[in-house]
Formats: C-alpha cells, sequence, structure tokens
C-alpha cells in the first residue's frame, strides 16, 4: 500500500505483535513492562486508533528491538496522527466501518472485486445507487440518503486521480441483466461500465453464467492492498453488517478465490461486448 495514515498505522502494530510474540510476552505483561496498559498493547496492534510514538517506543525497548527497528516504529507513528481520509467530513452519515474503508481505498495501490449482485459502489451511476431498495425498516431520510450518494460520488473520484490505483472488478453476469431502477438508468449505468473499462489502470471481466456455478462466488468481497500482501485487507457487506478480514488464512482464501474467478471469467475483450450487449438488451425493452 502507499504510505497513507492508516497502512502506517497497522504496519506499527503488526511489527509490534511480532516482536512481542517473540519475546513470548502476554500483552499484560508487554504493558508492565513499558508502562502503558494491556488495552493500549492490544489497539496497537490492531492498528486501530491514534498512536504515540513514545509509548511505541517505550514498547520497542521493552522488546528489546534493535536501535534500526525501534527508530524506523516510532517514525511510522510520528506520520500516522491523521486518523481518516482527508476529505471526509464529520457532518457526513458515517459509521466507523465505512471510514476506514475509504481511508483503506484512499491509500491502496491495488483493489481487486468480485461482485455477484450489483455494480460496485465505486462504479455506480447516481440513478443507479438511487435505484436500489432496501428493506423495510432500514430506509434513509432524503436528505441523509443524498449525503450518502454525495460522499460514493466523492469516493468514485479515487479512480481518475494521477495516482489511481490499479483495479480489477469481476462482475456475475446476472449484474448485467438486473434491471435496477428500469432499463433507462441500467442501460446508462452499463455503458459508464464500459467507459471506465478503457481506462488504463482498470481490468473488468465478466464472469457468464454459461460457465457453470463456484463456491469461490458465493459472496462478493473486495481486497485492499499493495506491494505487500501481508497488510491486504478484505472488506465484506453482510445483511446485518460490513465485515474487515485481515488473518493470513483469510487473506489466502480469498486471493485464491479471486485469482480463480479470474480464470474462468471471459478476459476484458469478450467482457465488454457482452456488457455492451446488454445494454442494447435493456434499451429493446
Amino acid at each position: 500500500m502507499a504510505e497513507g495514515p492508516t497502512t502506517r498505522r497497522r504496519q506499527v502494530g503488526f511489527r509490534l505483535k511480532d516482536l512481542r510474540d517473540g519475546c513470548g510476552l502476554t500483552a499484560e505483561e508487554a504493558g508492565e513492562r513499558a508502562g502503558v496498559s494491556k488495552a493500549t498493547v492490544s489497539r496497537y496492534e490492531r492498528g486501530t486508533g491514534e498512536i504515540k510514538w513514545n509509548q511505541v517506543e517505550a514498547l520497542c525497548r521493552a522488546y528489546q528491538a534493535s536501535d534500526e527497528e525501534r527508530e524506523a516504529l516510532v517514525a511510522l507513528a510520528k506520520a500516522s496522527s491523521n486518523a481518516g481520509a482527508w476529505w471526509i467530513s464529520k457532518e457526513d452519515p458515517l459509521d466507523d466501518k465505512m471510514r476506514l474503508l475509504i481511508a483503506l481505498e484512499n491509500e491502496a495501490t491495488r483493489i481487486r472485486q468480485y461482485q455477484a449482485v450489483f455494480v460496485p459502489g465505486l462504479l455506480q451511476t447516481r440513478a443507479y445507487g438511487e435505484a436500489i431498495a432496501v428493506p423495510p425498516g432500514q430506509q434513509l431520510d432524503a436528505p441523509t440518503n443524498q449525503r450518502y450518494l454525495n460522499v460514493r460520488r466523492k469516493r468514485q473520484e479515487l479512480l481518475i486521480k494521477p495516482e489511481a490505483p490499479a483495479y480489477h472488478v469481476i462482475l456475475d453476469e446476472s449484474v448485467l441483466l438486473r434491471a435496477v431502477g428500469g432499463p433507462a438508468v441500467i442501460s446508462e449505468q452499463l455503458d459508464l461500465l464500459l467507459e471506465r473499462a478503457a481506462a488504463p489502470n482498470f481490468t473488468l471481466q465478466v464472469l457468464p453464467l454459461a460457465s457453470g456455478g463456484f463456491s469461490a462466488a458465493n459472496s462478493s468481497f473486495l481486497i485492499l492492498g499493495g506491494a505487500d500482501p501481508a497488510l491486504d485487507v478484505i472488506y465484506s457487506e453482510q445483511v446485518s453488517g460490513a465485515l474487515f478480514l485481515e488473518q493470513p488464512h483469510e487473506r489466502k482464501k480469498c486471493a485464491e478465490a479471486f485469482a480463480h474467478l479470474s480464470e474462468v471469467a471471459l478476459g476484458p475483450g469478450p467482457s465488454a461486448d457482452l456488457i455492451a450487449e446488454a445494454s442494447k438488451m435493456h434499451r429493446r425493452n
């Protein structure tokens, strides 16, 4: 990943945990040696919240880290004070998980995504986003919903900025066929997909219905990361909320699933042809 604040905190946390494990200390024992609480040790290792560089230094000394490593971790800690993506307003109706997702998106240099139901939020037209129905009792009032849509629109600038990440998307063919918002809305949406697919940083594939069923395709997921796979984060939305997965076995399973889906999906050229045909079909309707 790029050197953003969220990534820096996670780098510090991963390394501190490795150092503590190497010493055979519990979080409570480490805290006692460094003069910090057990909760602080655990929070730093999870890469959440703000980091105090003097506490990182104390932990490094408790773990008998080398001077070089201690100085490197302290430097990362000092550079990690910005807690989120710079453009998010405190007035935006976002929970902590969405704020973390936006921060990770802005720091990623590579994004891989599989979508089984809808067009990804980073690629949705406003009309398409407005047309997605939500269960009774979960509807937002009009002003709040518009603020959410404005945030999504701002997120999409990520893909057109000069340092845009490499974005590889695999869509199930059913996404193209589902007439969200009616023929005009879905047709406009598919045309935007074709426009985005022409960008050099963008790879778009379609998993055709005719290819059969794959266990790897049973849920949508997003992999955010960069040069170091150990810092990859998997984001998955469920009915009850969103999940962030970053355990080694979770990263491995999702990376293997995405690689397999990429192999069985259509290439970018045939995928674009299929999207264009779907757009024409909706227009005919």
